[in-house]
This record gives structure tokens, sequence and C-alpha cells, in this order.
């Protein structure tokens, strides 16, 4: 939000210059992004002097140039080379010395020491155009000797304003400072921290009318005190709507605002002065009669031109016909406005709900200076100020206005100020310093939060409710550090930080960054995606069904409507952005965490935190060439069997080991064919891994295989936790290898024989392998072959043929048993 330095000083008195003001209101939480300075006219007229031409000679090597001396009140006079038609000798003109900067648009040059055609020029006589006064570029300025006085600065004569612009960074729970009078009222506590006993003033304003005739425009509020907690207005009569006067145009200008006309430049003036939107309606387009209600299905043209699909659910306020002539809190209609030929209004100062202004304002895609405000949390209380404020402006600036009638107010539910219990010890213990007792109170009442008792240990105070954000005795505490000043509490030097229960060693983080090095290690690079993603990815898909989405209530847009339930699409934008960009190898992973729809709960009615469920992931992707351009190999090309050695090279890490988990082919929509999962044998999914199916990586434009896998954190880090490292000898005896050859169903998975034989032999067997697959002719239909390679050792003795022998057969008739194998 822009703050003008003068206006701000005209509510708090302060000698602070802008960049003191800028660091205080930064240490009180208001944090300034930058100071710039604003001239009436850009570039301030620096180095343009008042000068009088004393001579004007016709250039020998030109028809249309002039040589002239300029007396500017220095030593002796420039000569200056001028192609102005106009110039002649006697005039006072205004001359940019050598140095001066001149611009014009985006455009900017130097006058410099220069010869035209043979004569030297020191100087330059400039337009209206030139230096920034006016639009006349036929010649240049002549002034009336007597008015312009030889030398005097350019700036002076033409009576060039300086200001400074702060640029503020309102945090969203600050609406009270998204005015310059909430601004100078933080500064005022600030300046009275400091030792300046200050307060922020606000200017005088006429008194509300109470003249016992009833506003002439009846108004009636349709919906509950929710909606609407309070409306007023008054009609203003006799109106000549022109141009604002140069000090209100000038002000707007300043802060960044267009002025239109005097009655709109006013409403836009008080809500940037006091944070209080307002409107003006043309009573001759109410119809005599408005409306607060809610609206039909139906289009409206709004103020900027845009349109907007009106639904039941938005308020607006209507004409006598229902015609809606302004979208509540957000924004007004292209044909209720005040233009040159008003000459009545009805001037409105309403109050409405922030939820309900957020929705309509996001749904019309609208992000105006009242909804900005509205959204947030405005005091209704504060409505009559800025209505009596805005009126007061207008019958000053605009000669025979006047008010018919009195105020119609709607304000069913007065709003009360904020109750809350203050404890001073408690205060000591969170801030971490004694603040003196009266010093507390000083700061409290200077931010006119008023101390209504103080007890020894329990105060009772009331916080204006203005100050949404400060409702509990940890934001008046924050209040009071705050303006007391955070560089003024002492560290002790020491941090002390817990966030586990007492005793337990919480140790997922570490193997997080133990995972995350080795995967970096491996070539992988990390990703950051948002955790808020695009409800059409999820079209069509049962692995992730819509119905267990969790949708946002108030998205930013329409790709960022839910949380994501899987990491996969993050990493598919990042391989279809980069592809784009001519690379070649993609190797991504990515810790976050993914959210459903509890099973358990009906989605309805899934509006706790009960009835959702978040999970902690890491994903895997690569995809592209694993080896390119190398001399000393050939191209190669990543594969799923890769992605795998990764994983479980994770596992290996965390001491996990493969036979601990159940490993299974599994069919889901995310993949290709079938993917493959590790679980727990209870049944506890762990990761989840496969090639990702081409629907997928058609929508994101990738035309190369992509391999995924996801990884359950959750369960993977407790799993774990119960790892135990055990330190044995080496073996003394040797492994020994025994080789089966297989016939089998094709259907059959290499996982499926492995875990046969572990169940077959759970003491000695150490490994199995697959060394040979083979599929082709001279095998029966729907038949393939495979090569297995079986490792067998016993830590206390040498094996006998004999107990090799017994263990192999009994591995090969489980699978003969179990999967109806034969050896080939």
């Amino acid at each position: 939000m822009n703050i003008s330095y003068d206006l701000l000083r005209s509510y708090v008195e302060t000698t602070l210059t802008p960049e003191e003001v800028a660091a205080a209101l930064t240490s009180i939480g208001l944090e300034v992004g930058g100071v710039e300075e604003v001239e009436s006219i850009p570039g301030g007229l620096k180095g343009l002097v008042i000068g009088h031409v004393l001579t004007c000679d016709v250039h020998e090597n030109s028809d249309h140039l002039h040589v002239t001396t300029v007396d500017i009140g220095a030593e002796a006079p420039l000569q200056i080379v001028c192609g102005a038609p106009n110039v002649v000798a006697g005039k006072a003109v205004v001359v940019a010395t050598i140095g001066t900067v001149l611009t014009s648009g985006d455009e900017s040059f130097t006058i410099k020491k220069s010869k035209i055609r043979g004569v030297e020029s020191f100087g330059m006589l400039c337009s209206e155009v030139e230096i920034g006064v006016g639009h006349d570029n036929s010649g240049i300025i002549l002034l009336d000797t007597a008015e312009a006085k030889v030398g005097t600065p350019a700036a002076e004569y033409f009576g060039v304003i300086s200001d400074y612009v702060l640029e503020v960074d309102i945090t969203p729970n600050r609406v009270d400072a998204t005015s310059h009078y909430g601004v100078a009222r933080d500064l005022a506590a600030y300046l009275t921290q400091q030792g300046t006993p200050t307060v922020a003033k606000l200017p005088e304003v006429l008194p509300v009318p109470a003249t016992g005739k009833p506003c002439p425009v009846p108004v009636t509020v349709a919906v509950d005190e929710t909606l609407c907690p309070r409306f007023e207005g008054l009609v203003i009569r006799g109106l000549k709507v022109t141009e604002s006067p140069d000090w209100l145009r000038r002000q707007l200008e300043t802060i960044g605002l267009r002025p239109i006309n005097v009655v709109v430049d006013v409403t836009n003036y008080v809500l940037h002065e006091f944070g209080q939107p307002l409107h003006a309606y043309d009573l001759a387009k109410t119809g005599g009669a408005l409306s607060v209600q809610l609206a039909r299905p139906e289009k409206m043209l709004l103020l900027d031109k845009s349109e907007g699909q009106l639904t039941e659910r938005d308020l607006v306020i209507a004409s006598a016909q229902g015609t809606p002539l302004c979208v509540a809190g957000v924004m007004g209609g292209l044909d209720s406005g005040t233009t040159e030929t008003t000459t009545e209004i009805f001037l409105e100062s309403a109050n409405f709900n922030a939820t309900s202004v957020r929705k309509t304002a996001r749904r019309l895609g609208v992000n105006a200076d009242s909804s900005f405000r509205f959204e947030r949390g405005l005091d209704p209380n504060r409505t009559t100020w800025a209505l009596m404020r805005a009126a007061s402006l207008i019958l000053e600036l605009c000669p025979g206005s006047y008010i018919d009638g009195d105020r119609f107010e709607h304000y069913p539910v007065p709003a009360q100020p904020y109750e809350v219990t203050l404890r001073p010890s408690h205060m000591d213990d969170l801030i971490g310093k004694a603040i003196p007792r009266d010093e507390a109170v000083r700061i409290l009442e200077s931010l006119e939060i008023e101390v209504v008792s103080r007890e020894e240990d329990a105060w009772q105070l009331r916080v204006p409710r203005y100050r949404i954000d400060v409702t509990r005795e940890a934001d008046v505490i924050e209040e009071v550090m705050r303006i007391y000043g955070y560089n003024n509490i002492e560290l002790s030097g020491y941090v002390h930080a817990n966030l586990s229960p007492k005793g337990a060693v919480d140790r997922s983080y570490s193997r997080r960054i133990l995972l995350s090095e080795q995967l970096t290690g491996a070539g992988f690079n990390e990703l950051l995606n948002n955790s808020l993603s695009s409800e059409a990815y999820y079209e069509g898909l049962t692995s992730c069904p819509a119905g267990k989405l969790v949708q946002l209530v108030n998205p930013l847009s329409g790709e960022l409507n839910i949380l994501r339930q899987t990491l996969l699409f993050g990493g598919l934008s990042a391989i279809s952005r980069n592809l784009r960009r001519q690379q070649k190898s993609f190797y991504y992973y990515e810790w976050g965490n993914c959210y459903a729809a509890a099973p358990e709960v009906e989605r309805s009615t899934a509006t706790t935190l009960a009835g959702y469920r978040e999970t902690q992931s890491l994903g895997l992707w690569i995809a592209g060439a694993r080896v390119q351009s190398s001399w000393a190999h050939a191209d190669e090309a990543t594969s799923p069997f890769e992605l795998k050695a990764h994983v479980l090279h994770l596992f290996e890490r965390l001491g996990v080991s493969e036979r601990s988990l159940r490993a299974e082919a599994i069919e889901c929509d995310l993949f290709a064919g079938r993917a493959y999962r590790y679980a727990t044998y209870d049944g506890k999914a762990v990761a989840l891994l496969g090639q990702v199916s081409s629907t997928l990586l058609t929508k994101w434009d990738i035309d190369l295989p992509v391999y995924y896998a996801e990884i359950n954190w959750d369960n993977l880090n407790r799993l774990s936790e119960r790892v135990k490292v055990e330190i044995t000898d080496l073996p003394k005896f040797p492994i020994v290898r025994r080789d089966l050859s297989l016939l089998l169903d094709e259907q059959i998975t290499f996982a499926e024989l492995a875990e046969t034989a572990r169940r077959a032999e759970k003491k000695l067997l150490r490994d199995v392998t697959l060394f040979d697959v083979y599929e082709g002719k001279n095998l029966p239909a729907g038949k393939k072959s495979y090569a297995l390679s079986f490792y067998l050792q016993d830590t206390e003795r040498t094996m006998s043929d004999k107990q090799i022998d017994a263990i192999m057969a009994k591995i090969r008739k489980s699978i003969e048993d179990t999967h109806g194998a034969s050896l080939r």
C-alpha cells in the first residue's frame, strides 16, 4: 500500500524524515519495502532557471536557427542556439543549463555544451512539453518579464511540490493499517514509546444531520446482520460534478490513483485516508429506492468494464426495479456511478461480511481497493465518520450542494469491543523480559486498548473492534512487544527447542537428510512443488479418486483448487517444462505431503481435521538418458529396473531389508501395465513404482517413458525405527550357489518366485536372483523360461551336498506346487 509522507504527517505530528519513518514502521511490524520521492512535475525541474533574452540574431549558417544571449543571473550571459520560431529579445524564458537532465516519457537526455553549425551553445531554451508543464510544443515558453525574476529556479516559479511515497507491505491480519490514519495511529504509538507523547488526529467533519426529516431515499436491507452488519447513507443534492481541485488530484496521483471526478475522487481519498470504502449512487439511476439483497442469476457490467456472472450467493445493492447497481463490498456497476450529468447522489458507507465479499471477489476475478479491505474484516463502528468526512469534502468542493434529510442507518446489532484478560506474569514469561507495568499500560493506551481494571495478575482490557487480529491474551502481548521494540529484548545466549515428547528422540528429519544426500549423490535433483493442485488432473482416475480430493473452500484459481493426492503430477510438470528446454536426462526427487479425505468420513461431512488423511511421501522420477554422449559407453536410456535399484538402495540405507517386505504386482491406472508395490506383511504400503501411463504423459506432452516411485515416508520411517544394528563376525563358511531353469506361465513374476522360495527355506537361503529370461519359439503357448540362482549359507558349518540337495528339493517342490512350474 502506498502511503504519502505529507498526508501521513497531517494526522500525526513528527519531525522524522521519510527514511526514519520507514525504519520506525518496519520496527513495529509495518514493513516498508521502499521510499520514493514523487514530484508534481516529473524531474522536479532540477537545473532549470528563469532567464532573460538579451539579444536574438539570425544564425549565419541557417535560416531557421537563432543565436541568443541569455541572462540567468550568472557572472556572464549564456550564448544559446535556439530553433524555436517564437524566440525574441526582451522575453523571459526557461533555460536548461549544462548538466540538466530532461525527461520526456520514458526517455531522458542530458544538456551538454555543443556546437550547432559552427556556433557554440551553452544550454537550451525549453518548451512546455520538454519540461513537463504543458502540451504546447510549437515554441519555447515565453514568460512575463515583470513576474519572472532572472535566476529564479524554475521549480520555485512553477510551484513544484515534492512528496515521498512509502510502500508499506500490509500483512493479511492488519486491516487496521490499510489507511493513512491507521499507519499514523501506529506511528503515534511508536513516537510515544520513544519519549514523544503523540496522538493521531482526524480532521473535523460535519455533524450527523438531525433535522427530523427522514432520508428521502428508502433503503430495504433484505438480508440478516451476518451478511450486512451495518448500512448507512445520506442524500446530497445540488451537485455540479467537475474535475477535482489540484490538491486532491495531486494527492491521488501521488499514491498511484487516477483522478476521475470530484465525487469519485472524494470517495477514493477517504478510503485511503481512513480505510472505509464508500460508494456514490446517481439517484437518477436508483429508481428512488435501494435494496440490499442477494442477487439473481444474471450478468452485470462492473466499473472496470468486465462482465460478472452473479449467483444467488452474491450480495448486491439493487435499484427500486431490482437491477443490481453494486456488488456489495466488491465493485459498483458501470451504469450506477456518478458522471458529469449527475446532480444528486446517495452516498453509502456500509459494512459487509468478509467471507461473502472474498468469495464473490475471487469468483468474479476482481481485486479492488474496497474488496481488499472488506475481505480482511472491517469495523462496523467506523462507517459514520467516513460517511460524514466524504459528505464534508463534497459540500466543500461542490458549492451549492446540500444534504437532504437525515442519515439512513441500519445497525441491528452494534459491535462491541473485544474483552481480553491479560496476566502480566504470563506476559513476562512469553516475552522473556519483565516490562514495567506502567510502561505496558502506556503502550496499550497508545494503541487505543482500554485498561478497564488492573488487578495484581489479571488486567481486564477492551480492544477496539477495528483490531480484528487482537482477540486473545497472546495477541495483546504481541502488541506490547512490537511497540516496546523487539530489539530492546535481550537474548539470553541460549536457544532451547524440543518439539518431541519428553524422553523421545525424533530421527525422522536426520533420516530424510541422509536419503536426500544419497539421492543427490546418485545424480538426482530435488523438486519443490506446490501442495495445491488442479482437480482436472484427477479426472477419470480410480487410484486417486475425485471423491477423496480435499477441496479448498476459497481457491486462488481453478488450477489450484485442491490439495494433491500424489506427488506424481508435480514431477511430470517439471519434466515437461525441461523437456521443452532441450534437456535429455531427468532424475528428480521430492519430499512432500499428500492429502485425502479419510475413508471413514463421508465426503460431504469431512469438515474437520479428523475427516482427512495427511501422508508424508517421497517421490522419485527418472526419464530420458541414463548415459549420453560418452566416449566410454554407448548411449543408454533409463529403465524401471534402475528405478527399482534406487528404491532398494534407500531401503538398505535405513537398514530395511527387502526380505522384510512383501513385493506384489498390482493394477494402478497411474502406471502402464501393472505396478510394483512393496508393503509390510500386515498390509501397510511402503512403496509403489512403475512406468507412468501414456495417457498421463500425453496430458503433459511428454514423448518418452517416465518411471516413477512414491514412497510412504510415514510407514518407511516406522520400519526403520525397528531396525536393530548388530555386529557379527564375517562368515567363515562359503556361500553355495545352485541354479534352476523353470518353465512357467507368462503372468508369474520373479517376485512371486522369490517370495515362495524364501517361505520354503527361511534359515539358510540368503538370496535369489534372476539371470536369464526366455520367451519365444520352442516354448508352449503362454509359457516363459526363468533361470534363477539360489544362494545358500550356513554360518556354523560347511554345508554338505546332501543338505544342499534337500533344501533345493524343498524349494523346487514349493515353486512347482504354488506356481505350476516345471524344470526345463
